[in-house]
């Protein structure tokens, strides 16, 4: 694994692009057990202020479920990987797409036979954690792969992603890489220097987006990625977010705002 640096401060002028689990929260057994870190409302709610509107939080969770775990915050945001997206404004576009009919009646099966498997319905596509059962993890791939394969037509607009724990059914025309790209089209996010931050395979396509317009990604965690800079975990990145706002909080070890 190559060895990369924290990365530098978070400049007044960028626009910031924040996955959700992984990145602002840690990951729990379940995406309805999550829980928020008490810095992260500040912080954002300070870093919104700071970049004048251009934050946005861009998740594999519809923006519905982000907005609940952020209130009152109602920030940009692309949900879905990208099948949401809302601008600074508040105005939503949505690619709405039914998901092969085979290949979710596979997902459902494969939860209904094994314990521990998690069905996400998602608008425009599905998830399939198996992090109570990671022995699944073959089995799962090899049925869900096969249901895609089977149906040819489909398998055209719409691919799987492996993320942490989970298979993620999405449309292929969607990616996290093209909602940043259409995010820094709009006012409030052009002519910035574009920072990415997430901790996926999911997210690399959003760390390309960035540094392909000039500006950086910072990956979470371990694993291979694109990203120039890296952060260990959670609360690296809320050290690193804090400090931004305010530098005495990047070394307040209880993570509460100064």
């Amino acid at each position: 694994m190559t060895t990369l640096t924290a990365p530098p401060a978070l400049a007044a002028s960028a626009a910031l692009f924040l996955d959700f689990d992984g990145t602002l929260a840690p990951i729990a057994a379940r995406p309805q057990d999550v829980r928020v870190p008490p810095w992260v409302l500040p912080t954002l709610e300070a870093l919104a202020t700071r970049l004048q509107g251009a934050l946005a939080i861009v998740s594999g969770r519809p923006i519905e479920q982000l907005d609940a775990f952020l209130a009152p915050l109602r920030l940009a945001a692309a949900g879905a990987h990208g099948a949401e997206c809302r601008d600074a404004s508040g105005h939503i576009e949505r690619q709405r797409a039914e998901p092969p009919r085979r290949v979710v009646e596979c997902a459902r099966m494969l939860a209904a036979s094994h314990t521990g498997l998690l069905l996400e319905p998602k608008p425009s596509g599905l998830s399939l954690h198996y992090r109570a059962r990671p022995e699944l993890e073959a089995i799962c791939r090899a049925a869900l792969v096969a249901a895609l394969a089977a149906e040819p037509a489909a398998a055209l607009d719409w691919e799987w992603l492996h993320g942490h724990c989970v298979f993620e059914l999405k449309q292929r025309s969607v990616s996290k890489g093209v909602a940043v790209g259409t995010l820094l089209t709009q006012a409030a996010f052009a002519g910035r220097q574009p920072v990415f931050v997430g901790d996926d395979v999911t997210d690399e396509d959003g760390i390309h987006a960035v540094q392909a317009a000039g500006g950086f990604g910072v990956r979470v965690g371990v694993g291979p990625t694109r990203a120039r800079f890296r952060l260990a975990d959670t609360e690296a990145v809320g050290r690193w977010l804090r400090a931004a706002v305010h530098p005495a909080a990047a070394h307040d070890p209880q993570g509460a705002p100064a």
